[in-house]
């Protein structure tokens, strides 16, 4: 089954994000979709992402809102932290069926 969000809609609310090793983090949102995303990418944008290099800068995320924010007040759109979840839960789902 193709994972799909109605992009018409705000995604559920965040209510768990856990850092995990390296750029790793555990999200869970409320309508119980959680997964564990990469969040390295971020770092090739550099700017107001530049500081999530240093892994103990970037431990410090919290929730803000909808989403996840750092003390430097970077922040990722709601909607991406959730299609990143939905991508690794439909990834992990086939690989399971593979």
């Amino acid at each position: 089954m193709p994972y799909h969000r109605n992009v018409l809609s705000l995604p559920p609310r965040l209510i768990e994000a856990e850092p995990l090793d390296g750029h790793q983090v555990h999200l869970r949102f409320e309508d119980g979709l959680a997964a564990d995303v990469d969040l390295s990418y971020l770092l090739d944008f550099g700017g107001v992402f530049e500081p999530l290099k240093d892994p103990e800068f970037f431990r410090k995320l919290f929730i803000e809102g909808p989403t996840i924010a750092w003390p430097n007040e970077a922040d990722i759109a709601p909607e991406t932290l959730y299609d990143k979840v939905q991508l690794a839960v439909h990834e992990k789902r086939r690989g399971l069926s593979d």
